[in-house]
């Protein structure tokens, strides 16, 4: 009895705490995420390179039948061991199929027609193999298509102890802990923008002190994309800006961010 008064005491005094505003390293204006899904060649070929001569990090979000496995796995590797994250896109990249514009979800992916147990094998099974690339044990998750249930039930919750945090909310900034809920970070989806929106986005999160999470696919090639020339746009404004632009990878930004707000 004395222990669950504890535990209540202090979900009270925690749900009584005055909203702080979220600061960054180095006095940094904003906490930015650039993050890729579903292994594209595009992002190996392009994104990588142009990332780590500026001396930038971000995440990327790789299912394991993505299009680059396991042709390009040393070169996965590589982007790891240069700091970049090997963030958890499932292993089948499943989807609900229901709904406009979800005609390409193939039966065996629909998940529709799975389990949440089923779902949550093959995240944990994800975990275990992108482990073996990098070594790693703390990541973050995108679930695809930013879908939490299969077969109408909720899998994502019970799969929170394995990750730091979940790209899994609609576009958002975040800039207090008040704010911040790790399992529903709000993302942008930015196909098609030119230079200069993704610049103006950055540049609206550092008026607010924020996290700005972007969620980018293909890079000059590929579905969902955006031009070359607009990423690099994008990439050469945070790279003349690093005293204001803590640009990073989803999971140290998030672990710092909790850290921040006691979570």
């Amino acid at each position: 009895m004395r222990k669950m008064l504890v535990a209540m005491l202090g979900l009270l005094v925690a749900a009584a705490a005055p909203a702080a505003p979220l600061v960054w390293p180095g006095g940094a204006r904003a906490a930015v995420s650039l993050g890729y899904d579903d292994g594209l060649d595009s992002q190996l070929d392009h994104v990588v390179p142009a990332l780590n001569r500026r001396g930038l990090r971000a995440s990327f979000y790789v299912p394991i039948n993505g299009p680059t496995l396991p042709g390009r796995q040393d070169e996965w590797k590589a982007a790891a061991a240069a700091g970049h994250e090997l963030g958890n896109h499932s292993l089948f990249h499943g989807c609900s199929a229901k709904g406009p514009g979800r005609e390409w979800v193939l039966p065996q992916r629909d998940l529709d027609r799975q389990t949440a147990a089923q779902v949550q094998e093959q995240v944990l099974a994800a975990n275990t193999w992108l482990q073996a690339l990098d070594g790693r044990t703390r990541r973050t998750f995108t679930p695809p298509c930013l879908d939490l249930q299969a077969g109408g039930q909720d899998f994502a919750t019970a799969l929170r102890p394995q990750f730091v945090a979940y790209r899994a909310a609609g576009p958002g900034l975040v800039s207090d802990t008040a704010r911040l809920d790790p399992y529903a970070m709000p993302v942008y989806f930015v196909e098609g923008w030119s230079g200069e929106q993704l610049i103006a986005l950055v540049e609206q999160a550092a008026e607010q002190g924020a996290i700005v999470s972007l969620l980018f696919h293909g890079v000059g090639a590929e579905h969902l994309s955006v031009t070359r020339e607009a990423h690099e746009q994008l990439l050469d404004h945070l790279a003349r800006n690093k005293a204001r632009f803590w640009t990073d990878s989803f999971v140290n930004i998030m672990e710092n961010a909790r850290r921040q707000a006691g979570r």
